[in-house]
């Protein structure tokens, strides 16, 4: 581990998920102030690369959520100003941000995943739609969700119930994304495992478990206090607990990830889990899950945060 003298957290950025963002690296950095961490957050702007390079951090918390955030581009930013970074590194983070690639790759690792099929808008511009949602229901029956292929934050997802559900949830989609993906739902208990590793091998922080109010875990659910409730640990047998908590760091192994992830699992009737997608870079405001883990197991988030950039500053 390196000691660290002044830190940066960037947040904010362009993608749909901007106001989580700051919120998230807001709350990243009073824990890391209260953990006697010297800290400065930026925006992804025309200013970032001359002020790092005028002045670098030790090391570099990442809380931009979607686009520019998760899919390795600011990564590999910092890579070129050769600062270190708290998170996955850029190809990482780009099989891991597509999610029919991620599912794919869990899958040849041998963890269950929903079956699903991922489509471009232009596939149904050229070969009909009606004709391709017709066969999309009939080879994955229903009900489905669909979600853009890329992004976060539930933003254009929607479970679909019947036929006449899917145009509108396809357009839906559409509007924050070119590609959907369209999955069999599966009923059961929602579950976000988070892994974090300090140096000594990635390890699942408990469960936590998701009841949304309105059954379905939103964008509203999932940034509005009191919309969800939330139980850390989650509410499962200690079988299906272990199995999820293997699944998460199955998952953060399989697709190359380091140092934080956060696996979003669906866990059936029989206590199965389901692998549904990995975050690279968790939520990390008042209603986010890591937090919320971190708690439950008895961890100080602040510590947590500053052991996770002393690792980051002291990696070769």
């Amino acid at each position: 581990m390196s000691d660290l003298g002044h830190v940066l957290v960037l947040a904010g950025g362009l993608s749909y998920e901007r106001e989580v963002s700051i919120r998230s690296g807001r709350r990243v950095a009073e824990v890391l102030r209260a953990a006697g961490v010297d800290v400065e957050t930026r925006d992804t702007d025309s200013s970032l690369v001359p002020s790092v390079l005028a002045d670098p951090p030790d090391a570099v918390f990442v809380t931009l959520h979607g686009g520019a955030g998760e899919d390795g581009a600011i990564r590999s930013v910092l890579e070129l100003l050769g600062v270190p970074y708290v998170g996955a590194a850029p190809d990482a983070c780009r099989v891991a941000f597509d999610k029919p690639t991620a599912k794919a790759v869990v899958r040849s690792w041998g963890l269950n995943t929903p079956d699903s099929v991922a489509l471009p808008k232009e596939t149904f511009h050229d070969l009909g739609a009606s004709a391709v949602l017709a066969r999309i229901v009939a080879s994955l029956g229903l009900p489905l969700f669909v979600k853009p292929s890329r992004g976060g934050s539930a933003l254009g997802a929607s479970i679909v119930r019947s036929a006449e559900e899917l145009p509108a949830a396809m357009v839906g989609c559409f509007a924050y994304g070119d590609t959907a993906l369209i999955e069999k739902y599966v009923a059961g208990v929602e579950v976000a495992v988070s892994v974090v590793d300090l140096g000594e091998g990635p390890i699942a922080l408990p469960p936590v478990e998701i009841v949304p109010d309105a059954g379905v875990y939103d964008y509203a659910a999932r940034y509005t206090a009191g919309h969800t409730e939330f139980f850390a640990p989650a509410r499962l047998s200690p079988e299906a607990t272990q199995a999820c908590e293997a699944m998460a760091v199955a998952a953060h192994s399989a697709l190359g990830l380091r140092d934080v992830s956060r696996t979003d699992l669906i866990v059936d009737s029989s206590g199965r889990p389901y692998f549904l997608e990995v975050n690279v870079a968790p939520g990390m405001t008042e209603t986010s899950l890591l937090p919320m883990a971190a708690e439950a197991a008895g961890r100080d988030l602040g510590a947590l945060c500053r052991g996770l950039l002393e690792i980051a500053a002291g990696r070769p």
